[in-house]
């Protein structure tokens, strides 16, 4: 396999953990035509050596909870130490570092009243080195959380993702309760966890957690994502678009970048700007014939804030660097 770029079996595989995370090799195997140690052998494959993580995550959206992006200008020295330590808090779910090393991005989470408090209106202010904080509120997602990137020009047919695509379940009202708390935790280390490992992790017999893991997922609550490296999709530069729409055309704005193929992510928020994107592109000049294009053209858009991220120092889940 190249050791800078996804092959076309690789895209496939990606493909199919979008469609469903937790689908067994076997099942992949039948729907992509190959056999199980072949999809196996290139999963472990991925996970060594192209990022590849399979995590489960709860969907703030569907819960009613607050998700906040925090824009925080540093002074170059500090930048990098306080990225990492947001990193490291259970509560932000991404961290790049974008405006050539002066500024932070970060999503989080709170958890509670509290804990947006002590960061925004605590720790942060009292961090030297940070200039300035920005907090826009994230209102509407257009695009990202359980919809997969791939699906915009992944080599799958709308046939396979369909037969990978677990069967319906009976809706159910979204909730997450103190209980699940072990099996929130051992999914977010592993999206794939097996059925015995997470009895052992939560103390639940195994039926229960398949019927747990069942509510969960049919209410919206939980849901598998995948995280890996765009870099070896042929994707060299990331950037994040802080975007000024007219209010009378916020929706039909966000709904046309949510079809973009360039778009990673998009969503209404409340802010100097009204509308966040990520957006990917080969190289710079592909970047800029995006902005000055297909965005630029897009009636309703009044202006456009682009930052390149120079360094991802967290996805969806955070690893220290090696030393």
């Amino acid at each position: 396999m190249d050791p800078t770029t996804f092959d076309d079996l690789d895209l496939k595989i990606l493909q199919a953990l979008e469609a469903d995370g937790r689908a067994p090799f076997s099942r992949i195997a039948e729907v992509i035509g190959v056999s199980d140690q072949t999809v196996a052998r290139r999963y472990r494959k991925l996970v060594a050596d192209g990022g590849l993580r399979v995590v489960g995550l709860q969907d703030a959206q569907v819960l009613g909870y607050d998700h906040w992006m925090l824009r925080l200008r540093c002074a170059p020295e500090g930048a990098e130490a306080i990225a990492a330590a947001l990193a490291r808090r259970p509560d932000t779910s991404w961290i790049g570092l974008t405006s050539g090393g002066t500024e932070i991005v970060c999503g989080t989470v709170p958890r509670t009243p509290g804990d947006y408090d002590d960061l925004l209106l605590g720790k942060l202010p009292r961090t030297p080195h940070i200039v300035e904080i920005r907090a826009q509120l994230m209102l509407h997602r257009f695009f990202g959380g359980p919809q997969g990137w791939l699906r915009k020009y992944g080599p799958l047919s709308a046939d396979q993702v369909a037969a990978l695509r677990p069967p319906p379940a009976p809706p159910e009202a979204p909730s997450i309760t103190p209980q699940d708390a072990p099996l929130l935790a051992e999914l977010k280390r592993d999206g794939r966890a097996t059925y015995p490992e997470l009895q052992r992790a939560t103390g639940r017999s195994e039926s229960a957690v398949k019927r747990r893991l069942a509510q969960l997922f049919a209410s919206g609550a939980l849901y598998i994502d995948v995280e890996y490296d765009t870099l070896r999709l042929g994707y060299g530069v990331a950037a994040m678009l802080w975007i000024t729409a007219s209010p009378r055309h916020l929706d039909t704005v966000g709904r046309a970048l949510a079809d973009h193929e360039e778009i990673a992510h998009v969503a209404a928020t409340a802010g100097p700007s009204n509308l966040v994107a990520t957006a990917l592109a080969r190289d710079t000049a592909d970047l800029y014939a995006y902005v000055s294009g297909k965005l630029g053209h897009l009636e309703g858009v009044e202006h456009v804030e682009t930052a390149p991220f120079i360094r991802r120092v967290k996805q969806l889940t955070y690893r220290p660097p090696v030393r």
